[in-house]
């Protein structure tokens, strides 16, 4: 995981994640000068165009989020809650009752 926020080229992620993670930086960084062909590498590495669509999603869902927490000045967690959420996360999943 680290070495993947390090840098995910120099990483031990495999050929077909670093395409995803190239086409989801293009994302982050310019947006607005996507077109089709920004998809072919990641194609070619065999992501299928749903699997494409829902990693847009969900880096379009956490650059909303992060702005809008940072505008309405909410308060980020410690390193300790993130944890605590992640072993709540991984034991029960998303879903609450």
């Amino acid at each position: 995981m680290e070495g993947v926020l390090r840098d995910p080229e120099t990483s031990a992620l495999d050929e077909r994640h670093k395409a995803l993670f190239r086409l989801i930086e293009r994302v982050n960084q310019e947006s607005p000068g996507i077109d089709a062909a920004a998809f072919a590498p990641a194609r070619t590495a065999g992501w299928s165009d749903e699997a494409l669509y829902f990693a847009i999603t969900v880096c379009a869902l956490f650059n909303f989020y992060n702005r809008w927490i940072d505008a309405t000045g909410v308060h980020a967690l410690s390193d300790d809650a993130h944890r605590e959420g992640g072993r709540r996360s991984a034991a029960t999943g998303y879903v609450r009752e």
